[in-house]
C-alpha cells in the first residue's frame, strides 16, 4: 500500500502524471469499447474524457499540471491529421472524378452546420459570444477555436461545443445512417467527417478504410471552408 502511495505522490508532481493518466484511461475506455463489440454508444474517447474529469476533480490537480503531461500526447494530434492523407491520396483518382459534388457536399454542410447553431442560438435568447462561438462547431478544435476567436467569441467555449459534436456525431451517426438507408462507405464517411470532424473520422477508421479516407477528406474541407467563409459572412452580416 505505501508503494501505490509513494508512486502517486511522484507522479501527481511529474509531467508523467498526464501522460499516464491519459494512456490508461484511453486504455481502459478502449477495453470497455472492446467488450461492447465495438458498440458507437461506448466511444473510447468518451469514456476516457469522463474518467480524466473525475480523476482531477477528486484529486484537485489543476489542469495546467495535468497538460504539463498530456501535452506530449497533445503533440502527436498534429502528425495524425496529417497522416489521414495517405488513404485519401491512395483513392485520389474518386476524389478527382468527384470533386465537384465533395466541394458542394462540404460547403452545403458547413453551411447547415454553422447557420443551424446560429439560428437555435438567437431562437433561444441566447447572447452573442456564445451563438458565435457555436458557429465553428463542426470543425476540427485548433482551427474552430481560431475561427472563433477572430469574429469575437471565445476560444475555448468553441472547443467545448466541438468537443460535443463530435462525440454526437461519433455516437448516433451509425443510426441514423441505418435509419436513412445509407449504405455507401465513402457517403457515410464524408458526413462523418464534416459533422463530427476528427471524432467522426476516427470512427469511420475504425469501422471501414473507405469511410474513413472520405472523412479525412471532410474534415479538411471544413477546417479550410470554415476558416475562410464563417469570418466572412459574419464581417458582411456585422
Amino acid at each position: 500500500m505505501n508503494d501505490v502511495v509513494e508512486l502517486w505522490i511522484y507522479l501527481s508532481e511529474m509531467p508523467l502524471f498526464g501522460l499516464t493518466a491519459t494512456l490508461a484511461a484511453y486504455l481502459f475506455g478502449f477495453l470497455l469499447y472492446a467488450r461492447s463489440g465495438y458498440a458507437s454508444w461506448a466511444n473510447p474517447v468518451l469514456t476516457s474524457v469522463a474518467m480524466l474529469i473525475a480523476l482531477l476533480l477528486l484529486t484537485g490537480t489543476p489542469y495546467p499540471r495535468y497538460f504539463s503531461g498530456a501535452q506530449f500526447i497533445h503533440f502527436l494530434l498534429g502528425p495524425a491529421v496529417v497522416a489521414l492523407a495517405w488513404p485519401l491520396w491512395q483513392r485520389r483518382q474518386v476524389v478527382r472524378r468527384y470533386f465537384k459534388a465533395l466541394l458542394t457536399a462540404a460547403l452545403i454542410g458547413g453551411a447547415v452546420s454553422a447557420l443551424s447553431a446560429v439560428l437555435l442560438g438567437w431562437a433561444f435568447g441566447l447572447p452573442r459570444e456564445l451563438i458565435v462561438s457555436m458557429s465553428p462547431k463542426a470543425m476540427t478544435a485548433p482551427v474552430a477555436m481560431g475561427v472563433a476567436e477572430a469574429i469575437h467569441g471565445l476560444p475555448a467555449l468553441a472547443a467545448i461545443f466541438v468537443l460535443y459534436t463530435g462525440l454526437f456525431g461519433a455516437i448516433t451517426a451509425k443510426y441514423l445512417f441505418d435509419w436513412c438507408k445509407i449504405d455507401s462507405w465513402p457517403v457515410r464517411g464524408f458526413a462523418l467527417g464534416t459533422q463530427a470532424h476528427g471524432f467522426g473520422t476516427a470512427r469511420a477508421l475504425q469501422i471501414n478504410a473507405e469511410a474513413g479516407a472520405f472523412a479525412g477528406l471532410a474534415l479538411g474541407m471544413q477546417a479550410i471552408l470554415g476558416s475562410f467563409l464563417i469570418p466572412l459572412v459574419f464581417r458582411l452580416f456585422q
